[in-house]
């Protein structure tokens, strides 16, 4: 009798539960960037982060987008702006425009860019990554941190799991200021 009123008090409908089902890092990460993102007219920022996918490495390589300028109340015809490397990439460019929007426009379901505007500037170094223009320098992690961190991974075999847990763990162990 003691042990199913134990049960009874653990199930009552008055206990108000944590919840839902559990969600992959993926769900959240558009409601993490997407003030940040914003910003520059991106509202998921998957033009940015899948930049070599929608118009192939070689053109990701020489192009950087810079942000997307909706019509007043709209979210589709958008002019994008791309960061380019040189005047060359410039011509090849503006001979490809239609490609690109077609491309973009693809990518995305919908006649989300209706215009590309070149601007030639330096990109970030190749070494980073594409999005490290949008991004501000952080102070580096603790020691105690550090060896926090590589406490809690200690136990993963799989070297691309690893790094990204790493990548991750530096993300939410770093200072923000």
């Amino acid at each position: 009798m003691e042990k199913s009123q134990e049960n009874k008090k653990s199930f009552s409908p008055y206990v108000k539960r944590r919840g839902g089902k559990t969600k992959t890092i993926g769900q959240h990460v558009d409601k993490l960037t997407k003030r940040a993102f914003g910003k520059n007219g991106f509202a998921g920022g998957t033009i940015i982060t899948q930049w070599s996918t929608i118009v192939g490495d070689n053109l990701a390589s020489l192009s950087a987008p810079l942000r997307i300028v909706y019509p007043q109340g709209k979210r589709s015809g958008g002019t994008l702006y791309l960061r380019i490397a040189s005047g060359s990439i410039a011509v090849e460019l503006q001979h490809m425009e239609q490609i690109l929007i077609q491309r973009i426009n693809g990518h995305f379901g919908y006649r989300a860019v209706e215009r590309v505007q070149l601007q030639q500037a330096p990109l970030p170094d190749k070494d980073k990554d594409s999005a490290d223009i949008y991004k501000r320098e952080r102070p580096p992690m603790s020691s105690e941190s550090t060896q926090e961190l590589n406490d809690s991974l200690s136990q993963v075999d799989d070297p691309e799991l690893h790094a990204a847990l790493e990548r991750l763990g530096e993300n939410i162990l770093r200072p923000k200021k």
